[in-house]
């Protein structure tokens, strides 16, 4: 069965570009204009990937992924944004997305992150669900839980802390997250993080790795943990 997209984009020369060439490339496209459009489709029938664009009228992309996350939607959501500062990425990761592309992009980059995000959101061979059920989690059961650096992570249930504090983190986040502290004390370099994280190197040029590893040192609340190691890449440990 074919991959379904729900598409947002309020620019319609881009929106019909985009659809013909995301049902050329085999996906199920379904268009839409809007924010509202966006989450009625939503509530009809769940795809399995949204499209999302930043700046809309009504409801924009940021307030879509919001709505969707309160309500306990794990859809995998790549945003499409004009917006280049670091601080509106940021806004958007923080909204609950998992992935942006900036305008004017390629298409094969689209592909290429949508393609990611699919890998990631593979259903659980067990229970056949594609992403957490909504509520809290069942608490870590002893032997599973992984610790480095004073943080410690379940990856069963999909938790994480920093001494008594629990991390709100988004799937990119935690999947970061749990490949640095897995790794703690090694060096891990920009293309090998990209093909674990991503399944795909956007190349030297992509800042979409430092602006996640911003974030999530934001919320660790130490920025002196995650290490920056000029030229090469990153790595976990206390100094």
């Amino acid at each position: 069965m074919p991959h379904t997209v729900l598409l947002a984009e309020d620019d319609r020369a881009i929106r019909n570009a985009l659809e013909r060439a995301l049902t050329l490339e085999g996906y199920r496209v379904t268009a839409v204009a809007d924010g509202v459009e966006a989450l009625a489709q939503v509530h009809r029938s769940r795809p399995d990937v949204l499209v999302l664009d930043v700046m809309m009228p009504g409801i924009d992309g940021l307030q879509v992924c919001r709505v969707l996350r309160a309500e306990g939607d794990r859809t995998p959501v790549l945003m499409l944004t004009a917006l280049v500062e670091t601080a509106d990425r940021i806004a958007g990761l923080d909204a609950g997305a998992d992935d942006y592309v900036v305008k004017p992009f390629d298409v094969e980059e689209v592909f290429a992150r949508l393609r990611a995000l699919l890998r990631r959101a593979r259903p659980d061979p067990e229970t056949g669900d594609r992403a957490p059920a909504a509520g809290p989690p069942e608490p870590a059961a002893p032997g599973r839980v992984v610790e480095a650096a004073g943080v410690r992570l379940d990856p069963q249930a999909r938790r994480a802390w920093r001494g008594g504090r629990e991390l709100e983190l988004t799937r990119t986040e935690f999947e970061l997250l749990e490949l640095l502290i897995r790794n703690a004390g090694v060096v891990l370099d920009h293309s090998t993080i990209y093909d674990r994280i991503w399944g795909y190197d956007f190349g030297p040029g992509s800042k979409n790795l430092a602006v996640y590893v911003g974030y999530l040192r934001r919320k660790l609340d130490e920025p002196q943990l995650i290490h920056t190691v000029r030229g090469v890449g990153y790595v976990l440990r206390e100094d």
